[in-house]
C-alpha cells in the first residue's frame, strides 16, 4: 500500500477514532478530552482531504479494492475506494462543513449533559458519509448510505427525554426506509442482470443494460434502475413526497440541522445520482421523472417557508427548495451544475444554520421569529454573516449562491427533457419566493422594532409544530424559553462566530473562483458523463465568457429582477406596512391553512400510511392472534382434547362385561358393513 493510499484510508478513519473515544470513553477523558479528540480527527480528515485533492488535480486517480468480504458465484462484494474529482470534492465540504459544525459545537452544548455523546455523534455521521462519498461499489455505498441514516436518527432523537424528538427521529427513519426500498431494488437489479457491484464494471455494462427490458413488466430495465435509485436519493435527499421527514429534524439540535442540512445527508442522493450519470444518461424518462419531482420540491417547499415562525424551520424549508434546484439540475443532464449548487449550497446553508443557533442562543433559545427584531446592533458579527448567507441564497450577483442557481435555471431554460417547460416555471418563480421568504426572516430577526423582553407575549398559532426550541442541560423543554423583561440578546462566544466568519469566506468567493473549472473546464471530465442528445452544458459553455462577465450580465437579468422583486416585497411587508400580511392572511385563509399544514402530507401519512398500517396490526391481533391462533389452534385444541376426554369418560367404567358388549355391538356393526360392501 503506498503512501497516499494510507491517506485514503486515514480521512475516514481519523473521525472514526474520535468517535470511538469520546463515545465509549467520555466519562474518562471529560469534555475537554471529548472535543479535543473529535476535532483533532476531522481537521486530520479535512487536511488530509485537501492533500489528496491536490494530488488528483496532479492527474492521480484511484479506484482499487481494499478489502474483499466475500464472495458468491461470480458476485464479489468488496471494500474499495474511488478518489476521483467528484470525490475529493465532496470530501473537502463534508470535513469542512463538519470541522466548522465540531468547533460551533463547542459554545452551542455547553450547557448539555451529553455533550461527549453529542461529539460522538457528529464525529461518527463525518465517518459515514466520507465512506459513502468514497465508495467504489454498491455495497459500500450501501453501508454508508444505512450508516448516515443510523447516526441520523441517534442526532435528530438526541433529546431523547422530548416527545416531539422521539417522534421526529422515528419519522425520519421510517421514512427514509421508504426510499431505501426502492434503492435497495435498483442494486438488485443491477446485480442481478450486470453481475457485479463495482461502478466501473456496471458503467462498461451499461449500454448492454440499456437493452434489456425486466422480465414480467416490460419496462427498459435502465430506466427501472435508474428510478429506483432514485427514489433513495427521494429518501435521503428529501424530495415529494419523501420530503416530510426534513423539517421536523429540526428537533435536532441546531449544529445537526447544519451538518445533515448543508453538507451531508441531503446532499448524499445529488451526489449518487452525478455519480451515476452513466446510467441515468440512458433513459430520458427516468430523467424526466427526476425533473418533475425536482421542480415541485423547489417551488411548493419553497412556498412552505413563507409561513414558518420558527427561524430555524425556515431554513429547513429553504433546503428543500434547493435541494429541488440541485435535483432539476440532474434531471436536464447538468450533473456539473448539480454537484456545483451543492458545494455552493453547502457553505452558505451552514452559514444561515450556524447563525440562526447563535440567534437563538442570544435570544435565550426562543426560536420564534416573531419575538425578535432590532438584533442587529447587539449581534452584529451573527448579523452580517447572515446577511452574506442570505445574499447567497437568493442568487445575489458575486456571491456564490448566484452562479451555481443561475447556471441551473440557464440549463433548464435549454432543455428539452420531457416536463422542462414546468420545471422552468418552478424554478424561476422560486427565484422570487426564496428571495421573499429569505428576507422576510431577514427582516423579522436583525431590523425592525424590538420584540423581545416584553411581559406576555403569546402567539396563538405558535402550536406544537412550531414549538421545536433547542434546549440545554436538563432544562425542561415546556420551562421559559426567551428573554426576561429588560434583558438584551448578546453576541456569541469566539467558538460560535469564527465558524460562521469561515462560512462566509466561501459563501461570497468559491462559486466566482470554482465555476470556470468545474462547469466549463476539465475538472469532472471523465467522471461525469453526458450523452450527445443532452448538450444543455455544451451550449452554456458558448455562452460563458468568464465568471466576472456573467455576474454583470446577472445584474440584468430575469432572475435578478424577480430576487430583488422578493426582497422589496419582505421589506415592506414587514418593516414599512407590518399589517398588510395579516390582512392577506385573513382574506386567503385557506391557502393560509393550505400551507400551515404543509399541504397536508403529515395528514394523509399518519391516516392512509400509519392508519392503515395500525388496522393491519390490529387486525393480525384481534383475529390472526387472538381468534386464530389463541382461540381455535391453542385454546380450541385444548378444548377438544378435553371434549374427547370427557366422552371417553362414558366408556371407561372398569367393567368387563361393558367391554365385552362393546366388542360384540363393534364386530357386528363390521361384519355387517364388510358382507354389504358391494
Amino acid at each position: 500500500m503506498t503512501g497516499i493510499q494510507k491517506l485514503y484510508l486515514l480521512v475516514p478513519l481519523a473521525p472514526l477514532f474520535g468517535a470511538i473515544v469520546a463515545g465509549l470513553f467520555g466519562k474518562i477523558i471529560g469534555r475537554a478530552g471529548a472535543h479535543t479528540v473529535t476535532i483533532l480527527g476531522v481537521a486530520i480528515a479535512f487536511v488530509g482531504s485537501v492533500v489528496v485533492f491536490q494530488d488528483v488535480q496532479a492527474g492521480n486517480v484511484f479506484n482499487g479494492t481494499l478489502y474483499t468480504w466475500a464472495t458468491s458465484g461470480s458476485l464479489t462484494l468488496e471494500v474499495g475506494f474511488l478518489i476521483d474529482s467528484l470525490t475529493v470534492m465532496m470530501m473537502i465540504v463534508v470535513t469542512f462543513v463538519s470541522l466548522m459544525v465540531h468547533i460551533y459545537t463547542i459554545g452551542y452544548m455547553a450547557e448539555d449533559p451529553g455533550y461527549q455523546r453529542f461529539f460522538s455523534y457528529i464525529s461518527l455521521f463525518t465517518f459515514s458519509m466520507l465512506m459513502l462519498v468514497m465508495s467504489n461499489n454498491f455495497l459500500q455505498l450501501f453501508f454508508g448510505w444505512e450508516a448516515v441514516g443510523l447516526v441520523s436518527y441517534l442526532l435528530i432523537g438526541f433529546w431523547y427525554t422530548k416527545p416531539t424528538a422521539i417522534f421526529a427521529n422515528m419519522k425520519a427513519f421510517l421514512v427514509n426506509r421508504v426510499g431505501d426500498f426502492g434503492f435497495l431494488l435498483g442494486i438488485g437489479l443491477i446485480a442481478a442482470f450486470a453481475g457485479t457491484l463495482n461502478y466501473a464494471e456496471v458503467f462498461e455494462k451499461a449500454v448492454e443494460l440499456s437493452s434489456i427490458t425486466v422480465p414480467e413488466t416490460g419496462w427498459p430495465l435502465v430506466t427501472a434502475i435508474c428510478i429506483g435509485l432514485f427514489i433513495g436519493a427521494m429518501g435521503k435527499s428529501a424530495q415529494v413526497p419523501l420530503h416530510v421527514w426534513l423539517p421536523d429534524s429540526m428537533e435536532g439540535p441546531t449544529p445537526i440541522s447544519a451538518l445533515i442540512h448543508a453538507a451531508t445527508m441531503v446532499t448524499a442522493g445529488i451526489f449518487m445520482v452525478a455519480r451515476m450519470s452513466p446510467l441515468f444518461e440512458l433513459s430520458e424518462g427516468a430523467l424526466s421523472f427526476v425533473l418533475v419531482v425536482g421542480a415541485t420540491t423547489a417551488l411548493f417547499m419553497g412556498f412552505l417557508g413563507i409561513v414558518q415562525n420558527d427561524i430555524k424551520r425556515v431554513v429547513a424549508y429553504s433546503t428543500l427548495s434547493q435541494l429541488g434546484y440541485m435535483t432539476v439540475a440532474l434531471g436536464v443532464s447538468a450533473y456539473s451544475a448539480a454537484v456545483f449548487h451543492l458545494m455552493t449550497h453547502a457553505f452558505f446553508k451552514a452559514l444561515l444554520f450556524l447563525g440562526a443557533g447563535s440567534v437563538i442562543i442570544g435570544m435565550h433559545h426562543d426560536q420564534d421569529m416573531r419575538n425578535m427584531g432590532g438584533l442587529w446592533k447587539y449581534m452584529p458579527i451573527t448579523w452580517f454573516t447572515s446577511l452574506v448567507g442570505s445574499l447567497a441564497l437568493i442568487g445575489f450577483p458575486l456571491f456564490s449562491g448566484f452562479y451555481s442557481k443561475d447556471t441551473i435555471i440557464e440549463a433548464v431554460a435549454l432543455s428539452h427533457i420531457p416536463g422542462a417547460s414546468y420545471a422552468y416555471f418552478c424554478v424561476i418563480v422560486g427565484v422570487f419566493v426564496t428571495a421573499f421568504y429569505s428576507f422576510r426572516m431577514y427582516f423579522l430577526v436583525f431590523h425592525g422594532e424590538e420584540r423581545f423582553g416584553k411581559v406576555a407575549v403569546c402567539h396563538a398559532s405558535h402550536d406544537a409544530d412550531q414549538d421545536s426550541h433547542d434546549h440545554h442541560g436538563d432544562e425542561d423543554h415546556d420551562s421559559h424559553h426567551g428573554l426576561s423583561p429588560g434583558q438584551k440578546p448578546h453576541e456569541s462566544s469566539w467558538v460560535v462566530t469564527l465558524p460562521l466568519i469561515l462560512l462566509a469566506i466561501p459563501s461570497v468567493f468559491v462559486g466566482h473562483l470554482t465555476i470556470d473549472p468545474m462547469l466549463f473546464g476539465d475538472f469532472f471530465k471523465g467522471v461525469i458523463y453526458f450523452s450527445e442528445q443532452h448538450h444543455v452544458m455544451a451550449e452554456l459553455a458558448d455562452e460563458f465568457h468568464g465568471a466576472m462577465a456573467m455576474a454583470l450580465h446577472g445584474f440584468t437579468s430575469l432572475p435578478f429582477f424577480l430576487a430583488m422583486g422578493g426582497v422589496g416585497l419582505a421589506w415592506f411587508f414587514y418593516m414599512v406596512a407590518p399589517s398588510v400580511p395579516a390582512a392577506l392572511m385573513r382574506s386567503f385563509k385557506p391557502i393560509h391553512t393550505l400551507l400551515e399544514n404543509k399541504y397536508y402530507f403529515d395528514k394523509f401519512n399518519e391516516l392512509v400510511f400509519a392508519g392503515g398500517a395500525r388496522l393491519l396490526g390490529r387486525g393480525l391481533w384481534k383475529f390472526g392472534d387472538q381468534a386464530l391462533i389463541d382461540g381455535m389452534i391453542v385454546n380450541g385444541s385444548a378444548k377438544a382434547v378435553g371434549l374427547i376426554a370427557q366422552l371417553s369418560k362414558l366408556f371407561q367404567s372398569g367393567h368387563v362385561y361393558q367391554y365385552a358388549f362393546s366388542m360384540i355391538i363393534g364386530v357386528f356393526i363390521l361384519l355387517t358393513f364388510w358382507f354389504n360392501r358391494g
